[in-house]
């Protein structure tokens, strides 16, 4: 199984995604550059970023170590939220895309991005009106294909109906499988599925454990308002089911989780965003396992 499917998520470049309370935070320049160097030696060549994370950071390091090293990684960037963390200044109108796509090709030191992917989804802005802006990106060769995250299939097939999305990043995970119905959705029209938060915000690590404290740093300490569902019986007897069908295959259960999302063939590629180059090696390890239908369906029935 290739590697090009694991995509290097760098949401933690100099902060922790795209909440201002956190920018110039996450990992340093120094350690972004170190998790950057160990994804290119493993053949990862897909790197995702957003404009806003860390406050521009993110895409300004992956700008400067491309320009210091002389390689190109595909890239993904996104629009929607604030690079300044000015909440008056974000959504999806024309002349605002036009402008922070702008700031993106700048901070990335490139005259044309891969993937321009919509966030999440403007209340403000009618759909039809961001997608004819981005139509245009694509015809002026700014951008390479359209993408789109956060978003639900009504979403979609209004998009659809004004310009092609080649790419859709949701959440996905055995514990986060809301967006079947986009990956049914996205199979039946050609459009590639990308999965991000492949271990639910590291409880599919098994750091997490019944009646005992969240490790330091961890996103239980720092953000854990989306994970709160997950703190539940049902959720840690499964996980320590998760953890003995993993054992039993000699795998870890991040492994595992990696597996199998590769396993499904709706899934192109999923976004691993390590804070530390070894956790880089279970996403690795994971496209060398092989698990039949039967497998991942063994696997999926262990949580509720």
């Amino acid at each position: 199984m290739s590697r090009s499917r694991i995509v290097l998520g760098c949401g933690n470049f100099g902060g922790i995604g795209s909440a201002p309370a956190f920018f110039g935070r996450g990992e340093s320049e120094e350690e972004a550059v170190a998790l950057m160097e160990s994804a290119w030696s493993l053949g990862l060549g897909s790197f995702d970023t957003a404009d806003a994370y860390g406050g521009g950071r993110s895409e300004t390091w992956i700008g400067r170590w491309m320009a210091t090293t002389g390689r190109r990684p595909r890239l993904t960037t996104k629009v929607f939220h604030s690079v300044a963390g000015d909440p008056a200044d974000e959504g999806l109108a024309p002349a605002r895309v036009q402008r922070q796509l702008e700031g993106s090709l700048a901070r990335l030191g490139i005259d044309r991005v891969d993937t321009y992917m919509v966030h999440e989804p403007d209340p403000e802005t009618p759909v039809a009106e961001t997608m004819t802006v981005f139509a245009e990106l694509l015809d002026r060769r700014l951008i390479g294909e359209i993408g789109a995250s956060n978003v639900d299939v009504a979403w979609l097939e209004e998009a659809l109906a004004v310009a092609p999305v080649g790419v859709v990043q949701n959440s996905y995970s055995l514990l986060d499988r809301e967006s079947e119905p986009v990956l049914d959705f996205c199979a039946e029209c050609g459009i590639r599925f990308e999965a991000f938060s492949p271990l639910a915000g590291g409880w599919l690590t098994g750091k997490y454990r019944r009646d005992a404290p969240a490790p330091g740093g961890s996103r239980m300490t720092t953000r854990p308002e989306p994970y709160r569902d997950f703190e539940s019986a049902p959720v840690y007897d499964a996980l320590e089911r998760f953890d003995g069908a993993a054992s039993e295959r000699g795998l870890d259960m991040s492994t595992l989780a990696f597996a199998w999302l590769l396993a499904d063939p709706r899934v192109g590629s999923i976004v691993v965003g390590p804070r530390r180059p070894e956790h880089l090696e279970p996403a690795v390890a994971a496209t060398e396992v092989a698990l039949s239908e039967a497998e991942r369906d063994q696997v999926a029935s262990i949580f509720p």
